[in-house]
């Protein structure tokens, strides 16, 4: 990873060579880098043992990915137009141009310091396995991790977290097809996989409930219908992804790394699903697979999270569990190295350029500084984070959720409502996060999946109202969506075309999922 940083850095001039890498990236690469990013250390742990092992869970973790094909129709028509025709390097630059200057620092500093946050955790969550597995200390683990990512991101920058992530792909589905081979043989082939498994799980719709006021969060509208406004906001309206998506030489790449997206997302999160049933059925065979799982210092119960760990560790032969190691080293790395370049790069546009001149000259190297600043940060992060992360893969969604639906929100106020203005964004935001809070303390039986959605209407209607309220003059016709605007997108492909074959695709995954 660091030779090739080396290699991709030739000819690296300005910050936008360093955070774009020179708008010269393809639509496959960034559609794969895309998904290697939300592939975490989390995903791949935390899925199997919610499919396997965790209370209310299940197959129904499927559910989830049923509206991924639809938002990226939406993102592709509502937002990534504006953010390429304004040539942004941050997303929040848009809110300036939309807004003002006070709603992009606010959005950016909350990007910041919950990406550095959620980064922190995901860096505790493989360095504890690395810790155990390989009976090193919990700080040499995540030195070793935290040191290496840094390096080949401070100096390679998006293309290095481009290209290493596509490599790291190939990497950890390797490993996750091992499991898959080494779990069916230990319980006879495929044919015996949902014999030992237990029914109840292999159920991935659940269509009699609601998650309003039911308790049950895994319910099918609330994934569906939260699902979707959290993946619009995510693909959308976060650094992380929009910076990549910005990457490619044009608006059609864009698109189609998003097209991409939507269509290989779904059966890679269905290969760690089923690694997660052959991971519950082998522990119903064995009888005592659960036994040998470290206890969970927060619960002082089996730390389920564990659970794909420990199987290699036990059955996989000698080579193979190191492999598997590298495999969750690239999980981890490549979500790394999207935060602590895509944080560095709202620090830089949003934060320091306002605040201090510096030439074009400084600005490459200030990049890469503060790549390692950030990059020390969510290292030091991980050291406080213990208390949280029990349940890893539900925990991050579920605070990325209290502020999904009221960022989006934002940006949808800007892109769509001509008569919102940055009083009305800001305070939208603010009543609909603090619903979102309301919800979580007071109404803990409304599915936080919910939220998404929530905070989302919320924020629109506040905001609009209270521009309404509260109206200014400022001439925005060319930041909002219309007939007009659309003109200067400068399409070369059928899209419209596009959009059908995903809601086709929607159809499918839905017939797909409601067979299991």
């Amino acid at each position: 990873m660091i030779g090739l940083s080396i290699f991709l850095a030739r000819g690296q001039k300005t910050e936008k060579d360093y955070y774009l890498g020179g708008n010269k990236t393809g639509a496959f690469p960034i559609a794969i880098s895309t998904m290697a990013t939300q592939c975490s250390t989390n995903s791949i742990l935390g899925a199997p043992a919610f499919v396997a092992f965790t209370a209310g869970g299940g197959l129904l973790w499927l559910q989830y990915e049923l509206a991924l094909p639809l938002a990226m129709i939406a993102i592709m028509l509502l937002l990534i137009p504006f953010f390429r025709k304004l040539k942004l390097i941050s997303v929040y630059a848009y809110l300036e141009e939309r807004f003002g200057v006070t709603t992009r620092i606010t959005m950016s500093v909350i990007f910041q310091v919950l990406r550095a946050f959620s980064t922190g955790v995901i860096v505790y969550g493989i360095s504890l396995v690395i810790s155990y597995c390989l009976g090193v200390s919990f700080t040499f683990a995540v030195i070793m991790l935290g040191v290496i990512t840094i390096i080949y991101d401070s100096i390679g920058g998006m293309k290095a977290v481009i290209y290493s992530d596509v490599i790291q792909m190939v990497i950890l589905y390797g490993c996750i097809l091992m499991v898959l081979f080494y779990g069916l043989s230990f319980i006879g082939g495929f044919e015996n996989l949902f014999e030992y498994f237990p029914k109840e799980r292999a159920k991935a719709i659940d269509l009699h409930h609601t998650g309003f006021g039911d308790g049950k969060d895994f319910a099918f509208w609330p994934m569906l219908i939260g699902g979707f406004f959290l993946y619009v906001s995510y693909y959308g309206c976060d650094q992380t992804q929009v910076q990549r998506e910005l990457s490619t030489r044009s608006i059609d790449d864009t698109n189609m790394s998003l097209f991409l997206n939507g269509i290989l997302r779904f059966p890679l999160v269905l290969t760690y699903c089923i690694m997660g049933v052959v991971i519950g059925a082998y522990a119903v065979k064995s009888g005592n697979f659960i036994s040998e799982l470290p206890l969970s210092p927060q619960t002082g119960e089996p730390d389920y999270n564990m659970a794909v760990p420990v199987f290699v560790v036990r059955h996989f032969p000698t080579g193979m569990i190191g492999l598997f190691m590298v495999g969750l080293f690239a999980a981890a790395m490549s979500s790394l190295d999207s935060s602590i370049n895509s944080i560095s790069a709202t620090s830089m546009e949003d934060v320091i350029k306002k605040f201090k001149k510096i030439s074009p000259k400084q600005e490459l190297l200030y990049s890469k500084l503060m790549t390692v600043f950030w990059g020390s940060v969510c290292v030091i992060f991980s050291f406080f984070v213990g208390d949280i992360s029990s349940s890893i893969i539900v925990t991050i969604n579920k605070i990325g959720s209290l502020i999904n639906g009221p960022i989006l929100g934002v940006f949808i106020l800007g892109t769509l409502f001509k008569m919102a203005n940055e009083k009305g964004a800001l305070g939208g935001f603010i009543i609909s996060f603090l619903s979102n809070i309301y919800l979580w303390i007071y109404q803990p039986d409304i599915s936080w999946l919910w939220w998404n959605a929530i905070g989302f209407f919320v924020c629109v209607v506040a905001g609009l109202l209270i521009s309404l309220l509260l109206p200014e003059q400022k001439d925005i016709a060319h930041l909002v969506y219309s007939r007009k605007t659309t003109q200067g997108f400068h399409y070369r492909k059928n899209w419209p075309l596009h959009y059908f074959i995903l809601v086709v695709y929607f159809c499918i995954l839905l017939f797909i999922t409601a067979s299991f």
